[in-house]
């Protein structure tokens, strides 16, 4: 049925609205006016205003978006990477675009480290019990924003797993500083890739009195060998000598256990600003905020407009055409800066928040590569009913899933889950016990044959042939994937902004704490 977008229509989403308790006292139950009977016009806020979002988030308008990114890109060297014109150029857009339709917008800035150069090659040398030499490139390698340092002592592992996890991104391996407990003033600290940033994993160890810290690959197909990827944080916490390695090189250093090794690094890194960009309705109450969020910046390899162009340019579809509509609870939006370097600008933003502010923030919706050429439609599993890979999400994040869940049947869509494995912007979220959720099409991993049985597309092929490539082009969107989540987007946004009794357990802490603080203030135009 066609749907008509008329005056009369959202009159009818604002004055369901404005029936709806602003504020309870602890206790309390806000209920919903009740559904119209069967064959009625239905009269249920949370039905109509996802039925008119979805109706107005068309592919057309997502498909402009993702446009105007493809050709900043074509002006500025084929790139919208951190700190680089094709970067600010994206910033503007979405933040122009924001401001005009009315939002309270906010640049955020935030630093981090910049260029990075390696001075000498790495040092890694096993002095005991079997003396040995790691070769730089094939067996140990730099991460950028390594210090320059020199340092030795016995290997301590931390929480390894040797065999690796069945699946990519399930060690946890220094991730909490509980990892640390029992470990040794002095020395060297053994880590594995896994489910949080290496920052994280660093910090925790140099905070556990670590002199320097050996990083290995994971070990599963794929994340074997020495990959660059980044240490870095701009506030001096990792500060002492970081290499990384081969899953082979980690696990000889892990046997046996009383090993001893050298490690020594030369380079030296620049201290840069990029931004996040803020958006936040003026509706709806301050202290029940519904957060979505998508990363603007892409690789320096290309234009990135799958990863993430898609995600953001759905994203500022559904809060554009959403600017009209009156909401019971605030609405904020963010395209984050600096994803690809590690997390950083949803990182910086989220820790940088007073624990007030934190925990008016119900919960968060991420959306990172939506338009995958060879897609799956993927939704976060957020009760860990998968039973495979990384644990649920913080209460409330199964009630997320199941809306896009309900989404997608009700389009006759199958979807499958997918792990919360610490590769995208809820990560800090998440870390701090707000609910998330969100969807993703795929990224360097190989669709399955049940998948490819659901979806179409090829088994045993990359989701995204072009991830972090410079073909990562307008071409490489599919748009079927695209229309489909954009959609799937709307009608979460909508139903989660009229939601009376959101999901996560700081409802009422939420509702008693104090009006929002000036972080929100307009920092550009």
């Amino acid at each position: 049925m066609l749907l008509r977008i008329t005056r009369r229509a959202v009159t009818v989403v604002a004055a369901a609205v404005l029936t709806l308790p602003l504020a309870a006292p602890a206790g309390a139950v806000l209920t919903l006016p009740p559904a119209a009977p069967a064959g009625a016009q239905a009269t249920d806020p949370q039905d109509v205003f996802a039925k008119l979002l979805t109706h107005l988030v068309k592919p057309s308008g997502v498909a402009k978006h993702l446009d105007a990114l493809q050709a900043i890109a074509d002006a500025n060297g084929g790139t919208r990477a951190l700190d680089t014109p094709g970067y600010a150029a994206s910033r503007d857009y979405v933040a122009g675009k924001l401001r005009k339709a009315g939002y309270r917008v906010a640049v955020q800035d935030f630093p981090l480290i910049g260029a990075f150069t390696a001075l000498a090659p790495p040092v890694l040398e096993q002095t005991a019990p079997d003396p040995r030499t790691y070769v730089p490139g094939s067996e140990v390698g730099y991460l950028t924003g390594t210090v320059s340092g020199e340092a030795g002592g016995q290997i301590q592992a931390v929480d390894l797993q040797i065999p690796p996890g069945p699946v990519a991104n399930s060690s946890t391996s220094g991730c909490q500083e509980s990892d640390f407990a029992g470990f040794v003033a002095g020395r060297v600290a053994l880590l594995q890739r896994g489910t949080c940033p290496y920052y994280v994993k660093v910090r925790n160890a140099k905070r556990a009195g670590a002199v320097a810290a050996v990083v290995f690959n994971e070990g599963q197909p794929g994340r074997t060998g020495v990959t660059g990827a980044s240490v870095s944080y701009p506030d001096d916490s990792v500060s002492i000598p970081v290499v990384f390695t081969s899953f082979a090189t980690g696990a000889d250093l892990a046997d046996p256990a009383a090993t001893t090794v050298r490690v020594k690094t030369a380079a030296e890194t620049t201290k840069i600003v990029t931004q996040n960009v803020l958006a936040e309705s003026r509706f709806g109450r301050p202290g029940e905020v519904v957060m979505s969020g998508a990363h603007l910046d892409g690789v320096p390899a290309g234009p990135g407009l799958n990863d993430n162009g898609s995600g953001s340019a759905a994203l500022l579809e559904t809060a554009l055409q959403a600017r009209i509509f009156p909401t019971l609870n605030r609405t904020r939006f963010a395209w984050w800066g600096a994803e690809e370097a590690g997390l950083l600008g949803s990182t910086y933003y989220v820790n940088s928040l007073p624990e007030a502010e934190r925990a008016k923030i119900a919960l968060y919706l991420n959306f990172d590569m939506v338009g995958s050429p060879n897609f799956a439609y993927k939704v976060y599993d957020g009760d860990d009913s998968d039973g495979v890979g990384a644990p649920a999400g913080p209460p409330g994040s199964d009630e997320i899933e199941k809306t896009f869940a309900a989404f997608f049947t009700k389009k006759g869509l199958a979807t499958v889950g997918t792990d919360f494995d610490g590769r995208s912007d809820y990560g800090p979220f998440i870390t701090n016990g707000i609910p998330a959720g969100g969807l993703f099409t795929g990224a360097e991993g190989r669709k399955t044959e049940a998948e490819a049985a659901l979806f179409g597309g090829q088994a045993g092929v990359a989701y995204d042939v072009c991830y972090h490539q410079a073909c990562d082009t307008r071409a490489n969107v599919n748009m079927t994937a695209v229309d489909v989540n954009a959609d799937a987007i709307a009608d979460s946004v909508a139903r989660h902004s009229l939601d009376p009794d959101l999901p996560g357990p700081a409802l009422t802490a939420r509702r008693a704490s104090p009006p929002p603080a000036a972080f929100m203030k307009d920092t550009v135009g």
